[in-house]
């Protein structure tokens, strides 16, 4: 059987009360601060570089989810709860979707590009679908809920020289 007997007191006589034990702490811990800062300093622009890469970091996912906007306002106006609108663009062309329900599970979707399209191709597990943009306008029917994308291809390139296609990132219908 262990008898337990209580533990002394760490303070010995004499030794200065804990307010002075802080003050010195802070004072030790200042002296090292200082050696730190003197012997490794901190690179010169890290803080803003670190700044910078942590901004910085992932700007493709937030600018996707960004503009993922689902639309309530109109819905209350058509009906349609499930109503999706989603923006794409590469920085020269951008493409605005409208994916409602339709009849029998199907989904219909409405687009507008803002290139001269000549085409545009809906890409969806495996089957390939195409529609003319008229006006920039362009719609599918009867898709089947799932994973696709579209691929916009532009009856001429930019002004500046750019791409003559815009490609979206996999989207669900």
């Amino acid at each position: 059987m262990t008898s337990e007997r209580p533990h002394p007191d760490p303070r010995v006589p004499g030794d200065s009360d804990p307010v002075d034990a802080t003050a010195d702490d802070a004072a030790l811990l200042a002296a090292l601060r200082r050696t730190w800062q003197h012997v490794d300093p901190v690179p010169a622009g890290f803080v803003d570089d670190m700044v910078a890469a942590v901004a910085s970091a992932d700007l493709g996912r937030e600018y996707a989810l960004l503009t993922l906007v689902e639309s309530d306002a109109t819905s209350a106006v058509r009906g349609d709860a499930d109503m999706l609108t989603m923006q794409f663009s590469d920085g020269q062309t951008s493409v605005l979707v409208h994916i409602t329900p339709a009849e029998q599970g199907t989904r219909r979707l409405d687009g507008w590009v803002d290139g001269e399209a000549a085409e545009v191709r809906l890409l969806q597990e495996g089957d390939v679908r195409e529609a003319t943009a008229d006006g920039g306008r362009f719609s599918f029917d009867d898709l089947a809920p799932g994973i696709a994308r579209l691929r916009v291809l532009l009856a001429a390139p930019p002004v500046d020289g750019g791409s003559t296609e815009l490609l979206t990132p996999r989207f669900e219908i």
